[in-house]
């Protein structure tokens, strides 16, 4: 490592750790005012996200935002993301008494449904609203929840951030981590969230349509579920006026029958990414353009 990312990380990490320490110390109300304070600085300072939330917005929705709305949008992104982690810092301290009694849910039915049956589920979702309090509000309705996480660049803050998953009651998991893991857990009836929304290429994937463009999409949830009869559950954690949240709960998606195994994990994840695609869609705001879900062409356009 570079003297100068060394010292960049380290400022970084000095940050944070402050930055912490401050957000729970104050207020709610006042936290969510810094936090908002940072995304819109970030905002302003970063033209090169502004260009690429632009982009991908043209990209998936065409001409149905103009320049201004889709500044609106990104504009937008950055607050809420800036009041999303300051509420995700606060959890420790202030979960219980101040942040879960502002969540409000629906479908829940669906969740347990899917859950009686023993078999474990996968709760399938994005980065897509809080995605962090979505996994801990499960875990607070007493259900046993791990997460899904690739590891942080510097040490120190991927430390930060599964102490602060640990404390609320999750199983952390790392990508890097052996799959017997997800299967142990899975059959013990317990839950697993993943997020399914982004183009990468150091997991299983396959192009389906998202936003009517075929996308690189991660399938190993769909594998794991037709082969341990885990339920797929698609939702997700919007954050809604006056700062409070809503947890939205799609139903138990199934593959079609008579499909193939391949065929199969192709349909689930399709449908999956639709039913996600379906809650975006109406606040794309609560969305992380940032992200090119296109990058990876289709190997055969043919």
């Amino acid at each position: 490592m570079t003297l100068r990312k060394k010292i960049k990380r380290g400022a970084v990490y000095h940050l944070s750790f402050w930055l912490i320490r401050i957000l729970n110390a104050v207020p709610r109300t006042l936290a969510l005012l810094i936090g908002s304070f940072v995304g819109l600085l970030a905002w302003r300072l970063l033209p090169k996200d502004r260009y690429r939330i632009s982009r991908h917005l043209t990209l998936a929705f065409g001409d149905r935002f103009t320049p201004i709305q889709k500044q609106a949008v990104g504009r937008k992104f950055f607050i809420n993301t800036g009041k999303n982690l300051t509420d995700v810092v606060r959890f420790r301290k202030h979960f219980q008494s101040e942040i879960r009694p502002l969540v409000d849910a629906e479908g829940m039915e669906h969740f347990d449904a899917a859950h009686r049956r023993g078999r474990g589920v996968i709760g399938v979702t994005g980065h897509i609203g809080n995605f962090e309090l979505l996994a801990v509000y499960m875990a607070s309705c007493g259900y046993e929840v791990a997460v899904i996480g690739r590891r942080l660049y510097d040490p120190r803050l991927d430390r930060l951030l599964v102490a602060n998953r640990e404390a609320m009651g999750l199983r952390n998991f790392a990508t890097t981590d052996s799959p017997r893991l997800l299967l142990d857990w899975l059959k013990q009836g317990k839950v697993v969230g993943v997020l399914i929304d982004t183009d990468s290429q150091r997991v299983r994937s396959m192009h389906l349509p998202a936003f009517g463009r075929l996308s690189n999409t991660p399938v190993g949830q769909s594998m794991l579920a037709l082969r341990t009869g885990a339920a797929l559950v698609p939702l997700a954690c919007l954050r809604t006026e006056k700062d409070r949240y809503r947890v939205v709960i799609r139903p138990e998606v199934t593959a079609a029958p008579g499909l193939s195994k391949e065929d199969a994990v192709r349909d689930v994840t399709r449908k999956c990414t639709k039913a996600l695609e379906e809650i975006i869609s109406p606040q794309p705001a609560q969305w992380i353009w940032l992200h090119n879900r296109w990058r990876t062409p289709p190997q055969n356009t043919a």
